[in-house]
């Protein structure tokens, strides 16, 4: 992903997740209104209009019979007939009917009532021509019974087809109003299926949605989570893997810079850390050197000035061998056979100062150089010297494992158990701070230095008995010590031999 572009955000990915679920029930709650909104407007409509047509059913024929009748008789004109107020003039009853019933023929729907109501309004037709016939015998003086007649034969019959007219709308209407419940009873079931599928197609949906949604949530910072527990623990090679192109994966991005960074920064310390400390060992090891040498070739003054020249020359040649083990090339390692051969040529040296009191032993293929000599060193000042009888220094090399245990032992004077913890206390130290045991601090630190802490020695001792100086290192086969070491020497960045 392109750093710092949300192709899709976690707001718009919500604003799906909230489109899918609120799109569904907006659909159908508008349905359902309008539903309800057309079965209520078609419903007023039919119960206004059986009211209207109910109103016309009880009282038409009624006032219709008695007006006609009060005028057949001469109770009252049509001209005056408005001023009775119990009676209603024929043609303004005839006229609100038209009107009215007018009206539902516009807004009825149903066939069956259209149909009566055209039926009606031909037989109020016929209706207002024989008001007009009654009006016009009237108008002419004709004879009374005749207009009586008319009443029983015409307006009587045909008040009563109005009549029946209206009762069979209603009825029709009725008819329609029960199938408008059936109609939207259906509706009621189909609507309800419908809610029941699209609920549960809106529900699946959903799961899917929210699961897609929060796994491109949750996946990312779980990935984010795993990479900071490995850089916690110091692993800054570990990379998030995040593709959902939103803030998150603009994060992951970040993060992974910020790591890539934090390794350079963390190869470059460890380089210099590592040049440092081949320099520290090399330093260390420099230490050693000079004591020895000082008194080693005092003794050779001695022998010479003793004139005992082939003693002399004996001994400079186990020096020369010495030295030559101990520069080894400029190697930091050596095998253990090749420190053998130092500490070697070492206790010939010192056996030529020492003859009347030292013996030694030998019995022991990668190892520190002057890792063994300075033990052997402080077994021949500090334990043999001060015997008042022939010492002797056993070296011994054994291995377990993955590990090597070297022994030099002696049965010198020892040390008591305050001298020992002290000395114990003092190699544990870094080496420029030890005041006393420096060579064995030197060689403790540099083990530590080389393999790890977990690598080094131990010191018992026992008053009159003498003591065990144990050195516990890796076993490492020489020839992937020597390609390791080559590396380090040919760092990346010089590219040469320091």
């Amino acid at each position: 992903m392109e750093s710092g572009k949300i192709k899709y955000s976690i707001k718009h990915k919500l604003g799906m997740l909230t489109a899918v679920i609120a799109v569904p029930f907006l659909i159908m709650i508008v349905y359902l209104i309008y539903a309800l909104h057309s079965y209520s407007e078609a419903y007023d409509t039919i119960v206004s209009n059986m009211t209207i047509a109910n109103n016309y059913n009880l009282n038409f024929k009624e006032e219709m019979d008695e007006s006609l009748y009060k005028l057949v008789v001469g109770a009252v004109t049509f001209e005056s007939i408005g001023e009775d107020g119990s009676l209603e003039d024929p043609y303004e009853l005839i006229g609100e009917l038209r009107s009215e019933f007018g009206n539902l023929m516009s807004i009825t729907t149903d066939g069956e009532s259209r149909a009566w109501l055209q039926i009606l309004m031909r037989n109020v037709d016929t209706l207002e021509d024989r008001v007009d016939d009654i009006r016009t015998n009237l108008n002419n003086k004709n004879s009374y019974d005749m207009n009586i007649e008319m009443l029983d034969n015409n307006i009587y019959i045909m008040t009563e087809l109005v009549q029946d007219d209206i009762q069979y709308y209603i009825y029709y209407q009725t008819k329609s109003m029960e199938h408008l419940t059936k109609q939207l009873n259906r509706r009621v079931h189909v609507f309800t299926v419908f809610c029941a599928v699209t609920l549960a197609l809106v529900l699946i949906i959903v799961i899917v949605f929210t699961f897609l949604i929060v796994r491109g949530i949750i996946r990312p910072i779980q990935e984010l989570s795993r990479v900071a527990q490995k850089v916690s623990q110091g692993d800054f090679s570990a990379r998030a893997d995040v593709d959902t192109h939103d803030e998150v994966a603009v994060l992951a991005d970040s993060v992974n810079i910020m790591t890539e960074n934090i390794e350079g920064f963390v190869r470059k310390i460890k380089e210099d850390e590592s040049k440092m400390r081949r320099a520290d060992l090399r330093l260390l090891q420099e230490q050693i050197n000079p004591h020895f040498l000082y008194n080693t070739l005092d003794t050779i003054v001695w022998l010479i000035e003793g004139n005992d020249p082939d003693k002399a020359v004996n001994m400079v040649m186990s020096l020369s061998e010495f030295f030559r083990l101990v520069l080894s090339k400029g190697k930091e390692s050596i095998t253990i056979q090749e420190e053998e051969m130092h500490i070697r040529s070492y206790l010939e040296i010192q056996q030529v100062r020492y003859r009347d009191i030292l013996e030694y032993e030998i019995s022991i293929d990668q190892i520190l150089k002057l890792t063994l000599q300075p033990l052997v060193e402080n077994s021949l000042y500090h334990g043999i010297k001060y015997k008042r009888a022939k010492g002797r220094i056993t070296v011994t090399g054994t291995m377990a494992e993955d590990r090597i245990h070297l022994k030099v032992e002696d049965n010198g004077v020892g040390m008591e158990p305050g001298e020992l913890e002290k000395l114990r206390g003092e190699i544990a130290k870094p080496c420029k701070d030890t005041d006393k045991g420096f060579g064995l601090a030197n060689v403790n630190e540099r083990i530590r230095m080389n393999y790890g802490a977990q690598y080094g020695m131990t010191i018992d001792s026992v008053p009159g008995q003498g003591t065990c100086v144990e050195v516990v290192i890796p076993a490492v086969p020489y020839a992937e010590a020597a390609a390791a070491e080559d590396a380090r020497a040919h760092g990346p960045e010089n590219g040469e031999t320091e």
